[in-house]
């Protein structure tokens, strides 16, 4: 009689924990999938039917890539395997931001934590997935502003200070002649001060391209990289050549200026973090997606760094390649110096 009271009671008791792990996952704002070590779907909350579209029944017993675009879609099954092959977990327990898809085929922005618990009959993964629309959308705001702001100061650069430094240099260039003409002591010194104001106004341009770099133009991208490679030697004396083997045409002005100023981040950091003599920038089309690489032969990433800094530097480079739907990766290399890789799907 005992051993049946045992058993009702811990039946009970483990229908109460069934009942309040459902009810937490149920409640859980966030999208909640559970899925076997095959990537099968095995259990979902609410908030992960709303969020995709699907109803429970169309979800469970389906493969988890149903929930991804591709190329993610197809080479899931190879990132599970990989993982139990090496064991190096790349999202587990870390989190990343993805893309994910909903029955109407329309795609958004994640955040994706996954767990992973061992049991007996085998391991599970659970995936936390947070909306990230609304963040991106107002991320896409703030950089629009903070471009429209540094495009308004390169013009002001371009068409205020500029022209006043032009004048001065003018006005400069006629004492210089007057006192050479005059045989004057002074002229050696305004000589110089010439060539300073004329060595100001250059750089101020330099300064204003920097602020606007990329035109309308479907080429506007590879002329800015073009230029920043060319201005890069001139200004800090290494050598800095821009590889671009065929055409990359880009209507999308605003992704062309995230690309633009994902590279000047690049090169600016080679530069002064670094200490690179050799920086090379290359521009190419890759499966679908544009490519743009940073090269360097500097000191490389300190250990302790290993592609997560929390410098601003790649913050802002990984915050501008996520606004255009890319991805941002900086690996050292093998013989030293550190490659800077943001690869963007192509706009449709």
């Amino acid at each position: 009689m005992s051993d049946e009271l045992t058993i009702e009671r811990l039946t009970e008791e483990l229908e109460t924990c069934r009942k309040r792990a459902a009810g937490i996952l149920e409640t859980a704002v966030n999208a909640i999938i559970i899925i076997d070590g095959h990537g099968v779907i095995e259990t979902v909350n609410e908030a992960a039917t709303r969020l995709f579209g699907y109803t429970r029944d169309e979800m469970i017993g389906q493969k988890i890539n149903m929930l991804m675009p591709n190329p993610y879609r197809d080479q899931h099954d190879r990132y599970l395997q990989n993982y139990y092959d090496t064991g190096v977990k790349k999202i587990i327990g870390i989190g990343r931001e993805a893309i994910g898809r909903r029955k109407d085929g329309t795609l958004f922005p994640i955040d994706l934590s996954v767990g992973e618990v061992q049991l007996s009959t085998g391991r599970i993964f659970t995936g936390i997935i947070r909306d990230l629309t609304e963040r991106k959308r107002l991320e896409e705001k703030l950089l629009s502003i903070s471009e429209e702001e540094q495009a308004r100061i390169g013009r002001d650069i371009h068409d205020d200070l500029c022209q006043q430094l032009a004048a001065i240099g003018c006005l400069a260039r006629v004492v210089y002649q007057r006192l050479t003409n005059s045989n004057t002591p002074e002229a050696l010194q305004m000589a110089e001060i010439t060539r300073l104001i004329t060595s100001a106004n250059a750089r101020a341009r330099e300064m204003s391209r920097g602020l606007m770099p990329v035109t309308l133009d479907s080429q506007g991208l590879m002329a800015a990289l073009a230029e920043l490679a060319a201005s890069t030697e001139r200004i800090f004396r290494v050598s800095c050549p821009f590889h671009c083997e065929q055409e990359v045409n880009l209507a999308d002005n605003k992704l062309a200026v995230q690309l633009y100023r994902i590279a000047q981040e690049a090169v600016a950091n080679a530069i002064k973090h670094s200490k690179a003599d050799l920086i090379e920038i290359s521009l190419q089309l890759h499966n679908g997606h544009v490519r743009l690489n940073v090269c360097d032969n500097g000191v490389g990433i300190p250990d302790n760094v290993s592609g997560k800094s929390t410098g601003m530097g790649l913050l802002t480079m990984s915050h501008r390649a996520r606004g255009v739907g890319g991805m941002l990766s900086v690996e050292s290399r093998p013989h030293g110096g550190a490659i800077v890789t943001c690869e963007v799907p192509l706009p449709q």
